[in-house]
């Protein structure tokens, strides 16, 4: 049995009809069309499913769709600009190859806004230990680690 859900996604009022076993990501992806956000491991282990709601990272592989009703949730397509200019985070990645195959990048990217929003990035021992719930199998976190401190200097050069 659906019952209707409603949230803000990306700016942007939405509501439909979900069963209420269905998980955020599962609304994301399948209901919404909004494919950035990946399914990686579905038990929280792996970060590639990480999306912001109401302005804090959280995975959204364990977290119902309807235990959420009413916030707002941001997902990496809603990161970059209206007129498509890339939030200084996901610049910062692509300009310091923090990528490879890009499957871990979008929660990679929302974990690393979440943490130069709240928490500053000082130094590379802080941001690998904040990242460490976010799994990449490509790299060896090197340029990631890079890609998130010039971000954040570029989040704080543009607030």
């Amino acid at each position: 049995m659906s019952t209707p859900l409603t949230l803000t996604v990306n700016g942007k009022s939405v509501t439909r009809e979900v069963p209420p076993e269905t998980s955020l990501v599962e609304f994301i992806r399948e209901h919404l069309r909004l494919t950035g956000t990946h399914v990686g491991c579905d038990t929280a282990q792996c970060g590639a499913c990480t999306v912001h709601i109401d302005g804090r990272a959280a995975k959204s592989c364990n977290v119902l769709a309807h235990q959420v009703a009413g916030a707002s949730i941001t997902t990496i397509e809603g990161l970059e600009s209206a007129d498509g200019t890339l939030h200084p985070m996901q610049a910062a990645f692509k300009t310091c190859h923090g990528l490879q195959c890009g499957y871990c990048t979008p929660g990679m990217v929302m974990s690393a806004v979440d943490l130069a929003t709240h928490h500053g990035c000082h130094n590379e021992a802080q941001v690998r230990e904040a990242l460490e719930g976010n799994i990449c199998r490509c790299t060896g976190y090197h340029n990631i680690v890079k890609a998130v401190i010039k971000g954040a200097a570029d989040m704080k050069a543009t607030a």
